[in-house]
């Protein structure tokens, strides 16, 4: 097959071609115990068959089955005090009230009662997220550019090294685990074997997780450079061997358009044009100096948003991240094509780039998909109740009161509706990818005592996302096994 590329783009285009393997969507399912032992090191679990019989989970839960920003919280959130969740084949096979679901469990069938000071949900979704920044995290004293010249590019040169970037990729999904994260979409770097090091892992751990290598051919190391071809070429390899594939899913990665050049983004577009079931992920107005720049590389483009719209990476599975400084038009056109925004607020307070503006982001004239994102490294935490809290604080600096209903929806249903997921995880519902995360609301001394003062299920949730991390996640299930349990429970005040 020979895509058709702009005649000024510098690639020749008889060079472009290949075709796209038969998509497969069977979960792999892992049982165990639900016990803190029985929670093996990342590292030694192994994938076995699906479960022969079905599994139950009992508490409080919460879930969305439409936008509460379009709807309203009354019309789609929905809190069940006492539910069960039963689980079979990897799928949700029924959520509802317990009194309803228990006659419909099947004799023998294990329900697991996390108690009255639990909350169940789907599992949580983290839409932009540098799995290779991991080992720089918290690191001082830079803004966006700087940033990736003084850390970033530095860290990634070490991920050549396969058994590097093994070593990281198996922390960072234990870091997600810890934190209740079942499905992210994720960067790696240049190099093709931390692509094949971060899915090794996560199909092992049987997680929904797009990825890609990342696209940079200027304006970075030598070493961390490829070409608009073999960019081109390494890619469409590896969405040959991992787009569909099992539970994984293929992110066509641009770095961004300063480390693109038009030649590279061409490419990449005709890329996504041939193979446009996957997602495609880069960056998007996340500091001023950079839309400048951005200028600078591009002048004859109307806008930062044109840069990417022109090579045709602007349609619905796209996902931009950031996207603070973003004018009228750029929204306009992001809210027409279905592309997505990713939040991510701890990095964007982090790096001093700005305070995104989610209320303008999703006006109801031309709402435009958002979704939450932690962006390790220079995001601050993998705790999305932690990344919750930091999305509150922007929408205080704009003038708006982001509810905890409204942010718990962000971080779960809204997050897979801009991933173009939602119809597979995101929410608690009969036929849905069993991934859910169970919180603990009494996890610290502190928010123990702050609870006895909360008076409605607002304040509650409200004091989670603002007191809550790590620590309030007791268990990860992941297709319908437990894939983290919290070892201790000795957090709460005497």
């Amino acid at each position: 097959m020979v895509l058709a590329l702009p005649a000024d783009c510098g690639v020749d285009p008889q060079s472009f071609h290949g075709t796209f393997p038969p998509a497969v969507f069977d979960a792999n399912v892992v049982r165990r115990p639900v016990t803190a032992s029985a929670a093996r090191e990342f590292e030694e679990s192994e994938m076995i068959a699906p479960p022969a019989r079905m599994t139950a989970v009992r508490g409080p839960a919460l879930t969305f089955t439409g936008d509460p920003f379009r709807d309203g919280l009354d019309a789609t959130m929905v809190h069940e005090p006492d539910a069960i969740v039963a689980m079979a084949d990897g799928k949700i096979a029924h959520f509802g009230p317990a009194g309803r679901i228990t006659p419909l469990l099947p004799a023998g069938t294990e329900v697991v009662d996390y108690g009255r000071d639990a909350l169940i949900s789907a599992g949580f979704i983290d839409t932009h997220v540098h799995y290779p920044q991991t080992p720089m995290i918290a690191s001082h004293g830079a803004q966006l550019l700087d940033w990736l010249n003084k850390y970033t590019f530095p860290t990634e040169l070490k991920f050549a090294d396969k058994a590097h970037a093994r070593a990281v990729a198996r922390l960072f999904l234990q870091e997600n685990l810890r934190n209740g994260i079942t499905t992210s979409c994720v960067y790696c770097t240049v190099h093709p074997q931390s692509v094949d090091a971060l899915f090794e892992e996560a199909e092992r751990l049987g997680l929904r997780l797009a990825a890609g290598k990342v696209l940079m051919d200027r304006n970075a190391p030598a070493a961390l450079l490829d070409t608009a071809q073999s960019g081109y070429d390494e890619s469409q390899a590896l969405i040959a061997k991992w787009h569909g594939r099992g539970r994984l899913l293929y992110a066509i990665t641009p770095r961004f358009a300063v480390t693109s050049t038009p030649a590279q983004l061409a490419a990449a577009g005709a890329l996504w044009q041939q193979h446009s079931d996957c997602l495609l992920q880069t960056h998007l107005a996340e500091s001023r100096r950079e839309v400048a720049l951005i200028k600078e590389l591009f002048p004859d483009q109307q806008s930062y948003l044109d840069v990417y719209d022109h090579h045709g990476l602007c349609d619905a599975r796209a996902i931009f991240g950031h996207g603070i400084w973003l004018d009228e038009p750029e929204m306009q056109r992001l809210h027409a094509s279905g592309a997505s925004i990713a939040h991510c607020p701890t990095s964007n307070f982090f790096l001093g780039s700005g305070a995104f503006d989610l209320a303008r982001a999703i006006r109801t004239d031309r709402p435009v998909r958002v979704g939450l994102g932690t962006d390790i490294g220079a995001g601050t935490s993998f705790s999305i109740l932690a990344t919750l809290g930091a999305a509150y604080k922007a929408s205080q600096l704009n003038g708006h009161s982001l509810s905890a209903g409204h942010a718990y929806y962000l971080g779960t249903r809204g997050s897979a509706r801009a991933m173009y997921l939602d119809d597979r995880i995101g929410s608690l519902a009969a036929g849905m990818e069993a991934d859910l995360v169970v919180l603990d609301m009494r996890s610290t001394p502190l928010i123990d005592f702050r609870m006895n003062e909360a008076g409605t299920f607002a304040e509650q949730l409200f004091v989670q996302m603002t007191l809550g991390d790590d620590r309030a996640v007791q268990a990860t299930y992941v297709a319908g096994r437990p894939a983290y349990v919290r070892k201790t429970d000795a957090n709460r005040s005497p």
